[in-house]
């Protein structure tokens, strides 16, 4: 059945668009119901990030990307780090309770938002438009982030973003025309309640996962230190034919020592605490999948989501079938920590790349082996394999043979304690959004009525 809309040729002149996309009806809003604003009339500020080359590597200022934003707010989990002079920095600098908004992204993606909440030196890439609204705009930023948030400002996201090949964007004079709807200031006072609230209990997961993840450091003796090793080690020639290579950076002491002293304690390969699963799924072209690959994990706190694609569109490597409580480790740039434990309710229809190892885990060792891997006990022991390659990957039998310590009953209970009650925190928060943009759409309607 073909779908269409009339419309007039007033609107065509004052939009500048002819594209039948900006006209589809299910991005209408009655603006002629309560009041409305565009976004541009409440901004001091509208401006495009750096255009600067990001490193890894704790030099400058930390920056964010666009896949920084998460959940409407931006998290530093994974930030990267810009050289660049403190003029320009403080040209950039952000605020708190500025607003960022991804200009250009997959479909999905552009539009993301969220609210600066740090006191620290961020900056911000050029991917990202920051919002600052004016003191006298009647609007707060927290209200203005939800907004955005909600199903009023993602059909005008929709609306605005011009389609390219697997890409998609919103310029910031386009953003500028979305309409906020102007709230009693009552409403935007409880909202940004809510958001407040929502980043406390963010913070309250970050600080719960870093207790859980220090328990294991110090009960190791490696909390604080640094592994480095000398500049030089003696290599026996057996050494370099079991291992097939013979790359300096592959025999660096600070393997060695790490492994050293995990071995102080009970300890066991990962093979032999855990059942790799090598089950895979037939794909069926018209069947809708839930599909996990490795940017659906959020490398700063081991969440996974998941995308719905049709059979036929999926990627070679979407094989392995999921059942809810695996634990998976990504095989690729592996030291940067996609590490999850799958929820038990993606149980239906999921599948994940092959991109992964995925393991059968024993509810005792979940939290446990996830703090273990995410730490730098998992992650150095995975760097090893990955030194002197363009392309860091690692093999399935690679985290098979991960040396794992076996720390006290009681020493893993606190530590699984810990990482539950993170994820309660970070649940409450997902919980407090939803209800917050729900509040927002509610008036909106209530007033439209």
């Amino acid at each position: 059945m073909i779908t269409f809309s009339i419309i007039q040729k007033s609107q065509l002149e004052g939009d500048q668009r002819l594209d039948a996309e900006y006209y589809q009806p299910e991005y209408f809003i009655d603006f002629s119901k309560g009041k409305w604003r565009p976004i541009g009339e409440m901004l001091e500020l509208c401006q495009y990030g750096i255009s600067q080359a990001m490193e890894e590597e704790k030099i400058g200022y930390p920056i964010f990307k666009m896949d920084d934003i998460k959940n409407a707010f931006l998290v530093d989990d994974n930030v990267k780090y810009v050289s660049i002079s403190k003029n320009i920095f403080e040209q950039y600098r952000l605020r708190k309770d500025d607003v960022l908004f991804n200009r250009v992204n997959s479909e999905e993606f552009v539009g993301r938002t969220g609210i600066f909440k740090y006191k620290d030196n961020y900056t911000f890439a050029s991917y990202l438009i920051r919002l600052r609204v004016k003191n006298e705009a009647n609007i707060l930023p927290d209200y203005l982030n939800i907004f955005l948030n909600s199903s009023y400002g993602i059909r005008q996201i929709r609306k605005y973003r011009r389609r390219a090949v697997n890409q998609a964007n919103v310029n910031a004079e386009e953003l500028k025309q979305i309409k906020v709807a102007v709230l009693p200031k009552k409403t935007q006072d409880k909202i940004a309640e809510y958001s407040n609230l929502i980043w406390e209990k963010m913070e309250e997961s970050k600080s719960l996962y870093s207790q859980a993840e220090n328990l294991l450091l110090e009960e190791l003796g490696l909390k604080g230190h640094q592994i480095k090793g000398e500049i030089a080690s003696v290599i026996k020639l057996s050494e370099v034919k079991e291992a097939g290579r013979m790359d300096a950076e592959y025999f660096q002491a600070k393997y060695e020592i790490l492994v050293a002293k995990i071995k102080q304690f009970k300890h066991e390969k990962l093979s032999g605490l855990v059942k790799r699963i090598i089950k895979t799924s037939k794909i069926l072209p018209e069947k809708t999948y839930r599909y996990i690959e490795i940017s659906d994990i959020n490398v700063g706190n081991g969440e996974a989501t998941y995308n719905e694609m049709i059979g036929r569109e999926l990627p070679a490597s979407a094989k392995i079938s999921i059942n809810g409580g695996e634990l998976i480790v990504s095989k690729v740039r592996p030291t940067r920590g996609a590490v999850s434990i799958v929820p038990e309710y993606f149980n239906k229809d999921f599948i994940c790349s092959s991109a992964f190892s995925v393991f059968a885990v024993p509810n005792n060792l979940k939290e446990y082996l996830f703090v273990v891997l995410r730490s730098i006990v998992g992650k150095l022991q995975m760097e090893k394999p990955t030194t002197g390659t363009s392309y860091p990957t690692i093999t399935d039998e690679d985290v098979e043979n991960l040396i794992i310590p076996i720390l006290s009953g009681r020493i893993q209970q606190k530590i699984a304690d810990l990482v539950q009650r993170s994820h309660e925190a970070r649940k409450k928060a997902k919980e407090l959004l939803d209800e917050a943009k729900r509040k927002v759409e509610e008036m909106i309607e209530k007033r439209s009525n």
